[in-house]
């Protein structure tokens, strides 16, 4: 399992505590967390695109399946090119899911999307080439960079659990727009991908 270093996330800790009052309570109830990080890039985008709109357990079943009609090899534009739309259709994936599927395969093997290069390029760059997929937006390519990627200050006011908290959090009458939710986060910087991992877990407490 890969994870953010331990001394990368004491240092978000420190940071966080010492510049927001209410993200120290949060990190006092939450407790220590680590930021898992994803294995396989071409892999990671394909469970975000199935999982749009779905349940978690819902995504969760349809990607096992993909899993094992490539099985014994990973997911990759190849082996997925080789399953069929009524295949894919049978494994649950819905047919406009199945053509986001295929413009990414197209994107990765012509290399207008060069997945290999992606450590070496900015947030915004990797968000800019991304979005070129059908099915990829601005909040998929967030998640991408957090969760494959490891990027330490990515905001994500698109996700309605990172309003939601943010509400909960700061006691605000109704949820807050991207704009203030925006303005809020500015102190959290260098570290706000960890913030956003706080506020999530944060929501499992009172779930």
């Amino acid at each position: 399992m890969r994870t953010v270093p331990e001394r990368d996330m004491r240092r978000a800790v420190r940071h966080l505590r010492r510049v927001d009052s209410v993200m120290a309570d949060i990190i006092d109830r939450v407790g220590p967390i680590d930021m898992v990080l994803r294995r396989g890039r071409f892999r990671t985008l394909v469970r975000s695109i199935v999982g749009q709109q779905i349940s978690t357990s819902a995504a969760r079943s349809i990607n096992e399946r993909v899993r094992r009609a490539v099985w014994p090899r990973w997911v990759t534009p190849e082996s997925l090119g080789e399953l069929s739309d009524e295949a894919l259709r049978g494994l649950g994936v819905s047919p406009q899911k199945i053509g986001y599927l295929r413009d990414l395969a197209v994107a990765v093997d012509s290399r207008r999307v060069r997945l290999e290069r992606m450590d070496r390029l900015s947030d915004e760059d990797v968000i800019t080439e991304l979005v070129q997929v059908k099915g990829i937006g601005r909040w998929t390519a967030q998640m991408f960079l957090m969760n494959c990627l490891g990027r330490l200050d990515v905001f994500a006011p698109l996700d309605l659990g990172i309003r939601a908290g943010i509400q909960r959090e700061y006691r605000l009458r109704k949820m807050p727009d991207i704009d203030r939710c925006q303005r809020m986060a500015r102190c959290w910087a260098p570290f706000r991908s960890i913030a956003c991992l706080y506020l999530w877990r944060s929501g499992d407490l009172v779930s």
